[in-house]
Parts: C-alpha cells; structure tokens; sequence
C-alpha cells in the first residue's frame, strides 16, 4: 500500500468504512490502526496459523507490528506497517486473466481460512493488489469468525466483484469489464442477468450464481436475505462446496479471442527488426543513465519494452488501451516469472479518475505518480492525430507523472501516421518535428535526440522542468 503524494501523516480515504481500524500513512510509510474491536479476530489470525500459511503461499501481504504510532491513540489496540505496494491498481484497470485470478486468490483465502474457524467478511476486489507479480490480500481486517450455521455474507459481493464481470467479459463482450468503473461496489446481478441474456443459460456456474441468485435479489427486495437463508442451516461442508462451485465456474470461463492474433502486433509499420533493435539498444543506454527505481510504459502494447526494463529490476507499469494486448502482456509475465512487471488495461485518452466517495476512494492515474522514468513510444501520433490533442497538452500530462520523459516522435511522412491523417477529414492541429519540439520544450529540457535507425523516427530523452 502506498502514498506518493501523503508524505505527511493522514488516513487513508479509501479505508474510513471499517469499524475495526483504518490506513494511515506517515512520512511516506503506510500503516494500519487495529482498533480493540478486533481484537479477538486479529489474536486468532496470528496466533492459529492462518497468517503465515496465507504469508507462506503468498496470499497475503506482509506486515510487521510497531510500537506506538497510531493517529487515534486512545482507540488503538495494535499497529501494524504492511510491506509496501509498488503501484495500486483497480480491478476495471486489470485484464481478464489478472481478475480471473484475483478471484481465484479470494476463493483459496476463503478455503484456508475454513479451516482456522474463519471466513472473509467482505470479498472486494479493492481488497487484491499485486505484488511480486501475483494476487495478494492487502487488507488484513478482513476476517472474521465462522459462525456455524450461517451463509458465507460475502457472497454476493464476490458475485458482483468477480464472476458478473468476468461473465460479462467472457460471454458477451471483453470490454463490458469497465463496468466495474462505473458499478464501485461491483456489477449488479439483476444488470448482469439482462446483458447475458441466453449467452449463460448453458454454463450451469453462471446460471446458479448470478441468474437465480441476482432472481432472488429481486423476489427477496426489501427483506433480510441474511435472515432468509438462515432458513437452511449453512453449514461448513456447504461453505467448502460453495467455494468449490464458485472456483469451478470462475476457471470454467475464458478470453474469447475473435480472431485476435497477438503476434500481429509491433506490426504498425514499424516491425523492421532493425528499427525495433536499434531503439531497444537506445531505451537501455537511456535508462542506465537515469538508474530510475520505477517506470511507467505508456502504450506498452504487448510489453517489449516494459519487460526490458522490468528484467533490470526496475519496479515498471506497462499500460496499453487495448485490453487484448494487457491481457498477452500479463500472460508472458506470468509464464516468466517477472514480478517486477504489471501490465494494465488504461486508455490514455481518458485514463482512470479519482472516484468513490468525495472522489478520494479510488485515486486517479495522476495522483499514483510520479514515476522517475515515463516511456512513451510510437504513443504521442496517436494522441496528437486520433484524439486530436495538441502537443503541448500532452506534455503537460506528461510533465505530472515523471521526472525524467523518454519519447518517440514518428514524422509525418511515416507510413502510420499517413494512415492516421488519411481517417481525418478535417485539418487537424500543426503535426511536424518542429511543432512536437515546440510542444515540449515548456514543460520539459530536451537532452538528447537519436535517429532511429533509418526509420526517420526520433527518440528523446527529456527532463522536467521545476514548477
């Protein structure tokens, strides 16, 4: 968990719902306040086992407890300082496969924590950050005791968090996974149940855990559905086949690639191999004089150049509008093992904003940087030309989230941005070297420029400018 921008002590927006305790960050450091409302809960997490199996298995995120540092004193019972995320992401910004197995991460918590007399109170996708590569419980207040004789309360938040959407991106349409953005507390399933329409009536998973559940949603509007189910007596046996029901559909669904040939890409005209070698050997000689201990590849596409620098140890965000090429991007960095890489699903036209409550829950794109390096290659044709915005303001934008600007400058004449002109009708804004330096130079020191092989393409090497 992580505050770039908090360097001061305050409490975390996104955690002032939970009764038991909160997130608050001082002097860059991030903790957790344990209020003696949990006590009990977190004694038994410690103490039974749970913990470190969970630690073991790389299910939960590491903390130490600390001495007395707390922002309410008089309410604290324990402090804690879990280890630091890299990078906080959101489950709209994830591919298919990351929520995929962001959910099945939840459903194995859920299993251990049978076994300990606990269950997950909340399931919230919110809950999941990765680390090293893989799904991790962050917030360590999520359990409770198993009540015998009770329904697991989670359930239908893990319905809307991880199987509505993951439905709706595998049966109907991969890009119906930003509802998620707009729906924080998960995709309603009486609004899944319509979208799918007939798609899931076969997948019988889908069919129990959204039609009939999201059905008696409706029928039971109104009443205590926790005071329902207690009707049948839930018992440990049942949590362990519903977990066993959910991971079965959740696995059950897949990434329909409609054609999609991810090796088709870097073939935008700029494939020669020369060309792509040659900008690969001046990204590397750029960033070891940067020595940066993160990076962001804006338009990384299926990763090449963000692995670069993931494989030197630089902790790197890959991200791409396209979901397919995130999702090929993920797969290759699972497959390598390359824990310093997180590829996500960002169009760069309209990037992630500030959301929830006082718009503080869920932080922009903005407010999770800077990052010491920003690498933008084959990218900025694509904002100036398609989304016909000025040079200037895309330095701007630029200029908020790194200190240090490599980027590519494709001329006119190139092949892909003759294609781009060719889509418009109107004129749109002054598009030349000329203009692209002019653009800049307001917001960041050009210090380099380097021919590309003989592609006519420039790499810069830039430097923010103070304030």
């Amino acid at each position: 968990m992580k505050s770039r921008r908090n360097p001061t002590s305050a409490i975390d927006p996104a955690s002032f719902r939970d009764p038991d305790g909160f997130v608050f960050s001082e002097k860059g450091r991030v903790f957790r306040q344990i209020n003696p409302s949990y006590k009990m809960e977190y004694d038994h997490l410690m103490a039974s086992g749970l913990y470190d199996e969970l630690l073991g298995l790389g299910l939960i995120v590491p903390h130490k407890e600390i001495g007395d540092n707390s922002r309410r004193p008089h309410e604290r019972y324990k402090v804690i300082e879990p280890r630091t995320i890299d990078f906080i992401s959101y489950p709209y910004e994830w591919c298919f496969s990351q929520l995929r197995d962001a959910a099945l991460a939840v459903l194995e918590i859920q299993n251990i924590a049978l076994r300990y007399g606990m269950v997950l109170k909340d399931s919230s996708a919110y809950n999941i950050q990765f680390m090293d590569g893989k799904p991790v419980l962050i917030d360590t207040l999520s359990f409770s005791f198993l009540q015998e004789g009770e329904p697991w309360t989670a359930y239908r938040q893990f319905c809307q968090h991880f199987v509505a959407p993951l439905a709706l991106m595998s049966l109907v349409d991969v890009r119906l996974g930003q509802l998620s953005r707009i729906h924080v507390d998960g995709v309603p399933l009486p609004l899944t149940r319509k979208l799918l329409s007939g798609r899931g009536l076969f997948h019988s998973g889908i069919w129990l855990h959204l039609k009939l559940h999201a059905r008696a949603q409706e029928r039971y509007a109104g009443t205590d559905l926790k005071t329902f189910a207690r009707k049948r007596v839930f018992s440990k046996q049942a949590h362990i086949g519903l977990i066993e029901s959910l991971a079965n559909c959740i696995s059950g669904l897949n990434l329909q690639r409609e054609g999609f040939d991810w090796g088709e890409y870097y073939s935008d005209g700029s494939a020669d191999s020369d060309y792509l070698e040659h900008k690969k050997i001046l990204v590397r000689e750029i960033i070891q004089k940067i020595k940066p201990r993160d990076a962001w590849d804006l338009g990384s596409n299926t990763g090449l150049f963000s692995r670069l620098m993931a494989d030197g140890g630089i902790s790197t965000v890959a991200f791409d509008s396209d979901i397919h090429c995130v999702e090929e991007s993920y797969r290759t960095m699972k497959r390598d093992g390359l824990g310093t890489l997180l590829p996500l699903w960002i169009d760069f036209a309209n990037p992630s904003p500030a959301l929830g409550w006082e718009h503080s829950e869920r932080r922009s794109l903005i407010q999770r940087g800077p990052v010491d390096v920003v690498l933008a290659l084959a990218l900025v044709h694509h904002l100036a030309i398609s989304n016909n915005i000025p040079f200037h303001r895309i330095a701007t934008f630029f200029w908020h989230i790194c200190s240090n600007l490599v980027v590519e400058f494709v001329p006119r004449d190139d092949p892909m941005v003759e294609k781009l002109l060719s889509s418009r009708k109107d004129t749109p804004l002054e598009y030349s070297q000329r203009a692209f330096e002019s653009g800049f130079s307001a917001n960041f020191r050009i210090l380099s420029s380097h021919d590309i092989g003989d592609s006519r393409r420039k790499l810069y090497f830039m430097k923010k400018k103070p304030s």
